[in-house]
């Protein structure tokens, strides 16, 4: 009865990994889409992102650099005074030379499920790269293209070479995927929706703007 329940409990992880695996690309070879997602994972007590959320957010610098986005759209917990993810994730990316208007902040990402509707519901992303851990991304984009959102994604890989919080990253995607079936099937609202935010087609309206001075100018 119990390796019943094991093998019944990994089918969702299995569903999840198999549904995604044409849609997960390393950063050299990931598609290009006019946003990237990065997804938040805690700061630290200095208000400073922590090791996970730095890798994602490095991810972001790598693509935005290299011209595979255009936009950066920062999803966190924001829900409690004193503790803003997003806005450390904003500051970061500012930091590392992501110009300002190229980076929004939605501040309700309070679930992987709840920052991907958001994302489509109100900041009208239709095609994304959705960044965060290797372990979490096969959820992560199951999750977004449910959401309605043409995602593929960039996973860090930066915690393989420890190998226990590999290991406990990966196990906990197990029940994770379970609860994400179900989120697949009843598609619940988010924590809060709100109204429709017109910050990330500002952000691609002035990268479309920039490049085509970049262009007339190159033509002159």
């Amino acid at each position: 009865m119990a390796a019943a329940f094991t093998v019944l409990a990994c089918v969702p992880f299995v569903w999840v990994l198999v549904s995604t695996d044409g849609q997960r690309h390393t950063a050299g070879s990931v598609p290009d889409r006019p946003v990237a997602i990065v997804l938040g994972a805690g700061v630290r007590p200095d208000g400073l992102p922590s090791h996970l959320l730095a890798q994602r957010l490095e991810l972001a610098v790598e693509l935005y650099e290299a011209g595979s986005v255009q936009a950066v759209l920062v999803t966190g917990d924001n829900g409690v005074e004193h503790y803003n993810e997003t806005d450390a994730m904003a500051e970061y990316l500012v930091g590392r030379g992501v110009p300002g208007d190229r980076v929004v902040g939605d501040y309700a990402g309070f679930s992987t499920w709840d920052s991907c509707v958001r994302a489509r519901e109100v900041f009208g992303v239709e095609e994304a790269t959705v960044l965060t851990q290797d372990f979490h991304l096969p959820r992560a984009v199951r999750l977004c293209r449910a959401a309605g959102i043409d995602t593929v994604g960039v996973g860090d890989s930066s915690l393989r070479e420890r190998r226990t919080a590999t290991v406990y990253g990966w196990a906990r995607e197990v029940p994770a995927a379970v609860a994400a079936l179900g989120t697949v099937v009843f598609r619940p609202d988010p924590a809060f929706l709100g109204d429709y935010e017109s910050g990330v087609d500002e952000a691609l309206a002035g990268a479309a703007e920039e490049a085509a001075g970049a262009e007339g100018s190159g033509r002159s």
